[in-house]
């Protein structure tokens, strides 16, 4: 990001709500790398409407290239990918066989023709079947080979399709009762997985992040329920790797779901030497469900004030958009996500500007003394 005195000297130029073009040039003045995920231009599907909200909709393409063109229209410039959309009838939520070198070729036809930039490889370990006892974990030592396997191979795809870093969310592994697994033994897996996948991940040129989740679709917990035991795995994997290249993947609605602070995490996470590989934005209710909201849509002091954490710790990486618009036309569901994230950065930019006031203020101690100094930006225009 640049948050030079000079740019943020030009912040009285976006100082009314940004619309249309304005969005486009405060990403630019300010450095600000907006992306979003390739599935948050499909259909979706829950299990009350299992086909998917589109399905009856014949004008309503899918698959990766339709959803790439959505992202485009919606004026994001990066785009993050899941191995799975790149397999014969594949989607980000599962795909079957080979991978389909007409349609990689096609996808890497069309970042070019949208310019746009790919920033992250997600992993499918969670969506097939064959995953349900777990991936990385599984207790059947061959299907624990077969999700390695899979990860190891979507660093090479990453590698082909131009991104900068691959990412796990561990979706199957973890338990939904008590004394299902052993738990030492769950994450000594766990992390010799992660060894591995750290070290090709490595070997290609990129980055490796994972990602905490408290629930869902894991009943009890996922094996990585809170970004601070996320946290304790990446600094052993990389202290067996002898490198840094493992970080932490902040998803802001997981953090809404297990109720911890996101800013303070990102405060956490680098006092603790551990690297932030990628955000993930939306909206969630507080200590509710991962719904994967449009991003800005609940409370706005919480999310800038993640936003101006963000800032102040230097995060120099992309912001991706993960959500579910189930029941909207997700180009304006995407349209709006990025409207209203940009609003947000740059009320936390225009406290990033006033830093000293602030502190100052926190110094007393006083919170009605930290109000008085954002309250403006924050409820004002």
């Amino acid at each position: 990001m640049n948050v030079s005195p000079q740019a943020l000297a030009q912040l009285n130029e976006y100082s009314n709500y940004l619309e249309g073009e304005q969005v486009d040039d405060f990403f630019q003045t300010f450095g600000v790398q907006f992306a979003a995920g390739h599935w948050c231009g499909g259909d979706f599907a829950d299990r009350f409407a299992p086909k998917g909200y589109n399905s009856d909709n014949p004008d309503f393409a899918t698959g990766i290239l339709a959803e790439m063109k959505r992202v485009s229209d919606a004026k994001i410039k990066g785009i993050e990918f899941t191995d799975a959309s790149f397999q014969a009838g594949g989607s980000a939520f599962g795909g079957e066989g080979d991978l389909d070198e007409s349609l990689i070729k096609a996808a890497q036809d069309a970042l070019i023709e949208y310019s746009m930039t790919p920033t992250n490889m997600n992993i499918n370990t969670w969506s097939h079947p064959k995953w349900k006892f777990g991936g990385i974990t599984n207790p059947n030592a061959q299907v624990r080979r077969d999700a390695i396997d899979v990860c190891l191979a979507a660093a090479d795809l990453g590698k082909r399709m131009g991104c900068k870093s691959l990412q796990l969310w561990p979706g199957s592994d973890g338990w939904d009762y008590n004394f299902e697994v052993n738990y030492g033994r769950q994450l000594d897996w766990f992390i010799e997985g992660c060894i591995e996948i750290s070290n090709k991940a490595k070997e290609v040129g990129l980055v490796f992040g994972t990602e905490a989740k408290h629930k869902e679709p894991r009943e009890g917990n996922m094996i990585l329920y809170n970004t601070a035991k996320a946290a304790c795995v990446v600094l052993e994997v990389n202290k067996t790797c002898g490198h840094d290249n493992m970080g932490v993947v902040i998803d802001y609605g997981h953090e809404q779901m297990v109720g911890t602070e996101p800013a303070d995490n990102l405060y956490f996470l680098k006092r603790m030497g551990v690297p932030i590989r990628n955000f993930h934005v939306n909206s969630a209710r507080y200590k509710s469900n991962d719904e994967d909201r449009i991003c800005g849509s609940d409370d706005v002091w919480r999310f800038t004030d993640f936003c101006y954490a963000a800032i102040d710790t230097a995060y120099d990486g992309w912001f991706g958009l993960d959500q579910f618009t189930y029941r909207m036309d997700p180009t304006r569901g995407m349209s709006l996500s990025r409207e209203l994230f940009a609003n947000h950065f740059r009320k936390a930019l225009t406290i990033y500007a006033m830093k000293d006031q602030l502190e100052a203020a926190r110094a007393t101690g006083r919170a009605e003394d930290v109000i008085d100094v954002v309250k403006k930006t924050l409820i004002g225009n």
